[in-house]
């Protein structure tokens, strides 16, 4: 395993002046991105009151079912101390997601190894996962490869309510089938059957999306001590009961501290992230699984969907007695994390960086600061076989995100095509014309008038001709299959769909190749958080 280090051109605008230090972007956050403002944080926090022994122990109830290991045990005991956290999350999705998901548990994992070691005292890693999510078609998909292209597998279950993720319960059978389909695309190698094996186990011991995330992280990141917690886990649902009361007791000075700051955000440059508006309650109300989002009028909190309106006094009372049933939404998840963990830094990707821009006020309004606020890593995985390719074709990766190989294969095909049978067939094209005009003429001079059915005789020969062209093509293409397939494996596995591989693919199409020991091989190369961009060779 190699690791190398590529500059490439930040396409977001906001993460480009983010790293760059722009002084008017960073008037949108607490802390600068630089070395000082950990040990800072951190002075910060040890004024601030946190139940970090409820929270282990939480933690502790939601994870044991997965498997607490030693590495685990003793970071719960950390916390439970009252140990800083580093925190980052996505949603629950199948096989983990896109690589994306294990990119920001590598980050996070990796940025407490290292304050652990620079401040002096133990930094905890903690994956936050998102199961009050309730999109399941972001999360029901992945991609794999058939016949070198990207091939979206979809688990094709529907449900007619749109239901968090933790409480969307799997068909096991269609969960099957799907994985059967992932698996047959990966191809046999020496790591199949056990990955296989441990994919059926896990649907078994399954009931929903979110445990199904969970067991295939927990399998990847346990020996690291990574900690894990599901927003929607009813026991932490309970913990947060007197935070929603301040979030509701607040809930209009929160709404417009975002709005005015997401207005700011835009006249600097940065669009407008979440688009807030002053109404939104920036809360969901949870009935039976399906998320309600309230907007306030006329000081009451409303769903007309749902047909619920509350007044603040009933709302107050929810959050005291039944907390389960209030979710939260982009405004207000960053908040909730910020009174009921000891965050340090909270590591996102640049959608996340955007909306956090427009959150500062509303920290404010509730006496709290902003974390640190640090982007993930940005890698790339190079597969041997791609490896080889790349040198074969004296191409760099950056010239794979830069198209040049989808020029190189049209050039290729160009070239290799049957120039005498084309010829031809445009020479039999330009005799069928002319005889058709001869004909067409002869007829009219004997006042016979089928122009109609001669031009519909000549499109129908015109037909056969292009078909026979295209048949020739298609017949070349296949002969230079090879070197095609060549092209389109490059582009596919380091650019599918012009997009970055961490967005496309799932980790377990290279635990396949590499085997189970890639993610603790990962996080012993020297990555560090920085604006590059990581190439692994495997």
């Amino acid at each position: 395993m190699k690791l190398e280090q590529i500059a490439l051109p930040v396409n977001n605008k906001l993460l480009s002046a983010y790293w760059s230090g722009n002084v008017t972007l960073h008037t949108f956050f607490e802390y600068q991105l630089r070395e000082e403002s950990y040990q800072k944080r951190v002075d910060y926090l040890k004024t601030k009151q946190y139940d970090t022994k409820r929270l282990s122990d939480i933690i502790r109830s939601f994870m044991e079912p997965f498997g607490l290991s030693e590495k685990v045990n003793e970071n719960l005991s950390y916390l439970a101390d009252g140990s800083p956290v580093i925190v980052g999350g996505q949603q629950a999705g199948i096989l983990t997601g896109p690589l994306y998901s294990v990119h920001k548990a590598i980050s996070v994992i990796l940025l407490a190894k290292e304050q652990s070691e620079k401040l002096g005292l133990k930094v905890i890693p903690l994956f936050w996962v998102a199961g009050e999510d309730h999109d399941i078609e972001e999360i029901n998909h992945t991609y794999t490869i058939v016949k070198a292209e990207p091939k979206k597998r979809v688990y094709s279950e529907r449900k007619n309510r749109k239901t968090m993720a933790s409480t969307t319960e799997i068909n096991k059978q269609e969960l099957q089938k799907t994985i059967d389909e992932i698996f047959k695309d990966f191809g046999e190698t020496a790591y199949t059957q056990s990955l296989y094996q441990f994919m059926l186990d896990s649907i078994d011991e399954s009931k929903t999306f979110t445990e199904f995330f969970v067991r295939c992280m927990n399998s990847l990141f346990k020996n690291e001590g990574l900690l894990m917690i599901d927003a929607a886990f009813v026991p932490f649902r309970k913990f947060e009961s007197d935070f929603f009361g301040q979030i509701i007791k607040n809930n209009e000075n929160i709404a417009e501290a975002v709005v005015q700051k997401e207005l700011l955000l835009n006249d600097s440059g940065y669009g407008t992230p979440i688009e807030a508006s002053i109404d939104n309650a920036n809360l969901f109300f949870v009935r039976d699984g399906e998320r309600f989002l309230l907007e306030r009028k006329e000081n009451l909190f409303i769903n007309a969907t749902a047909n619920v309106t509350f007044t603040k006094e009933e709302l107050l009372e929810i959050a005291k007695q039944n907390p389960e049933q209030l979710s939260n939404n982009v405004v207000t998840r960053p908040l909730m994390q910020e009174m009921t963990i000891p965050v340090l830094a909270f590591v996102g990707g640049p959608g996340e960086l955007a909306y956090w821009a427009t959150l500062k006020d509303a920290f404010t309004v509730l006496d709290l600061q902003m974390p640190i606020i640090v982007p993930r890593l940005n890698l790339t995985l190079v597969t041997r076989q791609v490896d080889q390719l790349l040198q074969e074709y004296q191409l760099t990766v950056e010239d794979v995100f830069n198209g040049k190989v989808p020029e190189m294969k049209k050039a290729f095909i160009q070239s290799v095509q049957d120039e005498e049978a084309i010829k031809q067939l445009e020479h039999l094209n330009d005799i069928l014309d002319e005889k058709y005009q001869v004909l067409l003429q002869h007829l009219n001079e004997q006042e016979l008038h089928l122009e109609e059915i001669v031009e519909k005789n000549k499109t129908y020969h015109l037909t056969q001709l292009n078909y026979l062209k295209t048949k020739i093509e298609q017949q070349v293409l296949i002969k230079h299959d090879k070197i095609i397939r060549q092209f389109k494996t490059i582009s596919s596995e380091i650019y599918p769909n012009d997009n970055y591989q961490e967005r496309v693919f799932n980790p377990y199409q290279y635990l396949n190749i590499y085997g189970p020991t890639l993610i603790k091989d990962l996080l012993q190369l020297p990555i560090k958080t920085s604006n590059v961009h990581y190439l692994v060779r495997l």
